[in-house]
């Protein structure tokens, strides 16, 4: 009977074992001597909007540089889409994945399905809200919020009516714009209508002309992104009305329209270099070295 047990406890270490819920070998962390054939995954919210092409832009150029592959996926800002897309890019044996979330509750799920198997997340633009992620590189929307506020005070002054057009519900560029915008707004101005555009061009458009039938002495309109800020343009050109629009990103559309007179203001980012500071992070993670939780990206108010 004690060697029929010894056979036994041997034969379920042995089953034990083979069951197994370790990664595969692909998924197992490890510090990589160098760059050199690395796989990257990105995962964009939408490439139909230029400022976050120039964010995947930027990714490509410093990876090839570092010699570096990346495969780019655009999750069509859908955040189901994205969830799928990251499990995806997981699954092909990423050794990194940069994500630009469509939401940052949403994708909490995929960030954590990297964590389980080891595999460092970079965030661009916007963050997660759970899950470990090594870190995020932004800019600081807070701050570019203020900004825009700041400069409607410049040029109208205090209590000025002011609409605010919204991103995605959900994004923390969305939500930390708009609360850089209210430190200053809810002292000094008056928003007298606010609505969310999704970070669209032709919503920004349709919002923008229903809320001027309804509030026809607005003065100014702060857009949480430039695609939002030129549809809320065409709209304020076609009622014949003067109204000061203030955009976010400075893409080169929105420049463009500032130099020939136009737009009034976009708070500036500089996507290309978020693209390559989220390739560099992600480089010195995989290699072992200590990144910022927070990596700035520079802003700067653009007007004619």
């Amino acid at each position: 009977m004690k060697k029929i047990f010894v056979l036994m406890m041997a034969l379920s270490m042995i089953l034990l074992g083979a069951c197994s819920m370790q990664p595969p070998e692909w998924a197992k962390p490890s510090k990589k001597s160098n760059l050199k054939n690395i796989k990257i995954g990105l995962s964009v919210s939408t490439l139909n909007n230029p400022f976050f092409v120039s964010l995947k832009d930027g990714v490509l150029k410093e990876a090839k540089a570092k010699g570096m592959q990346v495969i780019v996926i655009d999750a069509q800002n859908d955040s189901a889409k994205q969830i799928n897309d990251v499990q995806d890019l997981l699954q092909q044996g990423v050794d990194a994945l940069l994500i630009n979330p469509t939401d940052s509750a949403a994708i909490s799920t995929a960030v954590q399905s990297a964590n389980d198997i080891g595999i460092p997340v970079i965030t661009l633009d916007r963050s997660a809200d759970k899950g470990k992620v090594e870190s995020l590189v932004a800019s600081d929307n807070i701050k570019g919020g203020e900004m825009a506020a700041n400069y409607i005070i410049d040029q109208l002054g205090e209590n000025a009516k002011v609409v605010e057009l919204e991103g995605v519900p959900g994004a923390s560029a969305t939500r930390e714009r708009g609360k850089g915008f209210h430190n200053i707004a809810d002292k000094k101005l008056k928003v007298v209508e606010k609505q969310s555009a999704h970070f669209d061009r032709t919503e920004g458009l349709n919002v923008m002309e229903n809320i001027i039938q309804g509030n026809p002495d607005i003065q100014a309109v702060f857009a949480h992104n430039d695609e939002m800020a030129l549809g809320a343009l065409e709209a304020i050109n076609s009622s014949g009305k003067n109204i000061i629009v203030v955009g976010f990103d400075g893409n080169d559309d929105a420049l463009k329209s500032i130099k020939d007179g136009k737009l009034n203001a976009t708070v500036a980012q500089q996507p290309e270099l978020i693209g390559k500071l989220a390739v560099k992070a992600a480089g010195d993670v995989l290699q072992g070295k200590k990144v910022e939780k927070n990596i700035p990206a520079p802003l700067k108010l653009v007007t004619k």
